[in-house]
């Protein structure tokens, strides 16, 4: 099979990668003429390219030099040696270590040229590209894939014989959970489709659905191999007020001579509230979890918009706000029983 039909995103240059690793460029370059850990991929006009698998094992190894180990002892070592390393320095070790992106699989001519245009639906996923139609996905095609985290399969129709390709593929991955996009397809197929945990929507997809979608699947297959904890499954927005400056801002009174002020700080503080609760919920099945993985995800968006709103507040009275910030800080209890 021709490895140019399997392309992983995204791809990192040299530039990026140094500043990703904390290395020099001519480190890098050093790195790969001695020991190989060079960029797997070259650009037409031969440029490195490194794909997040590439990045993430020189993060790695980066951190491992930083804290003593000799590069020529570890650069031949696999992923999992590495980390195992990392973990055995205690605090500092651990703290270097960041979870991989989960590996997804897209399939389709249609389909990746698509994503080629939409590529922030990628965003913290280790992406590969699969630039073949479903049915001629053979099981040399499935070892060259390898491991599999999420599964999105572009087909043009669906009917009964691809809905038994899609569940053979989903096998030979070890995938349990697949997307479809379809330009004709009854209902009766899409039902076919949902008894087998695949799900569907038309051809070309909505970008926040399919990144939505991405997010979700990958927590599904998580949570049923024993993690139960969702906030270790969505990645979430940082919270943008302490509660001292949530204090300070439902004093302020806006131009508007109105309490929206007290309400947005509020708001903001029953949606944080509510977003740990969620993230702590403990789920029992996929169900659950892509359940909770919706409530979490939808809860925390709404905080980040409401801490905007607030922002927005701020600006026009900001030197009003940092007084009030000052005199909460002073006295934090002040604003307790409000």
């Amino acid at each position: 099979m021709d490895q140019a039909v399997m392309e992983p995103r995204p791809l990192y240059g040299i530039g990026t990668v140094a500043r990703l690793t904390g290395l020099k460029p001519d480190t890098l370059r050093v790195w790969e003429r001695r020991y190989g850990l060079g960029a797997s991929h070259k650009s037409v006009t031969g440029r490195r390219q490194y794909s997040q698998a590439d990045l993430e094992h020189l993060q790695l190894i980066a951190a491992l030099v930083n804290s003593g180990s000799r590069i020529g002892e570890i650069a031949s070592t696999e992923r999992k040696t590495l980390e195992m390393l990392l973990r055995s320095r205690g605090k500092s070790g651990r703290a270097a270590l960041s979870a991989p992106k989960p590996r997804v699989v897209f399939i389709g001519l249609q389909l990746c040229e698509w994503l080629e245009e939409h590529q922030g639906c990628l965003a913290g996923v280790d992406a590969l590209l699969v630039r073949l139609p479903l049915g001629d996905i053979t099981p040399q095609c499935c070892e060259e894939i390898g491991r599999a985290d999420s599964l999105v399969v572009e087909c043009a129709n669906v009917s009964g014989l691809q809905t038994r390709q899609l569940g053979d593929l989903m096998r030979d991955l070890d995938v349990e959970k697949a997307l479809v996009t379809y330009q004709f397809a009854s209902e009766r197929w899409l039902q076919a489709l949902e008894k087998q945990n695949i799900s569907a929507t038309s051809f070309p997809p909505d970008p926040a659905y399919l990144a939505f979608e991405l997010a979700r699947s990958v927590a599904d297959k998580s949570t049923s191999q024993g993690d139960s904890n969702l906030g270790d499954l969505m990645s979430a927005k940082p919270r943008q007020f302490s509660e001292l400056q949530l204090r300070a801002a439902r004093q302020l009174k806006s131009t508007l001579d109105c309490e929206c002020p007290r309400h947005i700080a509020d708001l903001i503080r029953s949606l944080s509230h509510f977003e740990e609760y969620t993230s702590n919920c403990s789920v029992e099945n996929w169900h659950d979890a892509a359940v909770h993985a919706c409530i979490y995800a939808y809860t925390c968006q709404a905080r980040w918009l409401m801490e905007r709103a607030l922002q927005a507040v701020l600006e026009e009275r900001g030197d009003e706000y940092q007084g009030l910030l000052r005199e909460v800080v002073e006295s934090p209890v002040g604003d307790a029983a409000a």
